[in-house]
């Protein structure tokens, strides 16, 4: 069945994923800040452009976010020209930012009200995840709504599920940011240790990928990261960014995250000498080479 389509964010990741929207045979209209992105984009894919959010959700079933933070996730939802203002009764609001477990429980009561679903439904993956087709989609809310859109959000992933209530998708993506954060910097540290003893690291990491080390960042940043190419993923900027809405509710849940804190203080360092855009493996870089 072919559904009308709003997707709203056309960055390295929404670009990709509404494309594999209109590619499974739904009436998909985009919108972007940038007008350039939006026409390009219906010219790469099969769709129609709007001039605001709000234009871009008028009696569309399904309406997907992807933008940056929680300020830019008000703007095109709540704001004076936001999709919230055209999202018809019985639509489903699908975020794909990653942002706060706050604004998607506010947002949830909001679309309550105006009775119409959200739900809060962060990706990972990164880039080439969005490119293939294959993220994986950590989801809060209600399982009626999530019965409605796994349809829909199965187009650009390989892995879903419904967490729990409103906000659950979110605190979900901390958990996966927390995680990635220590493996890259034991990735790093296991990396350079490597090549200082001497050793041939690209036979190392053959042996130990296929064992108990072996993990997604190293299979796909291993080799970039020993020739200092930092240009294959998520940048630094965004970390930080997730890393400090990780920080902000451990504080308000009672967890401790002393690793995490640390990791959040050596992408600082990264920031500071100009590495804003490198992505997270760039952490080797901050380790001596003999």
């Amino acid at each position: 069945m072919s559904y009308r389509v709003a997707f709203i964010g056309l960055g390295v990741m929404g670009f990709p994923m509404a494309g594999f929207i209109s590619k499974a045979g739904h009436d998909v209209t985009v919108y972007n800040r940038t007008s350039a992105k939006a026409n390009k984009w219906a010219e790469t894919f099969k769709g129609n452009t709007a001039p605001t959010p709000a234009d871009a959700a008028k009696d569309a079933d399904f309406i997907f976010t992807c933008v940056g933070n929680d300020n830019d996730l008000k703007e095109v939802t709540i704001g004076s020209n936001g999709a919230f203002q055209n999202t018809k009764k019985g639509a489903i609001f699908i975020d794909n930012t990653t942002a706060s477990a706050k604004i998607a429980r506010e947002l949830f009561n909001i679309a309550t009200e105006k009775s119409f679903g959200f739900l809060d439904a962060p990706v990972s993956g990164g880039q080439a995840g969005a490119e293939n087709g294959s993220l994986t989609v950590m989801v809060g809310g209600e399982q009626t709504d999530y019965d409605k859109a796994e349809p829909i959000i199965n187009c650009y992933s390989k892995k879903i599920k419904l967490l729990g209530k409103s906000g659950s998708g979110q605190l979900a993506k901390m958990v996966n940011q927390i995680c990635i954060a220590g493996l890259v910097q034991g990735l790093s540290e296991g990396l350079r240790f490597g090549q200082n003893a001497g050793l041939n690291v690209e036979d190392v990491i053959e042996v130990i990928s296929k064992g108990a080390a072996q993990s997604w960042q190293m299979e796909n940043r291993y080799k970039t990261m020993i020739e200092d190419k930092f240009d294959y993923g998520f940048a630094v900027d965004w970390m930080r960014k997730d890393l400090k809405i990780a920080m902000d509710e451990a504080r308000s849940n009672g967890s401790i995250l002393p690793i995490t804190e640390i990791i959040d203080q050596y992408y600082e360092r990264i920031q500071n000498d100009g590495g804003n855009r490198l992505d997270t493996s760039s952490l080797i870089k901050l380790l001596p080479k003999k």
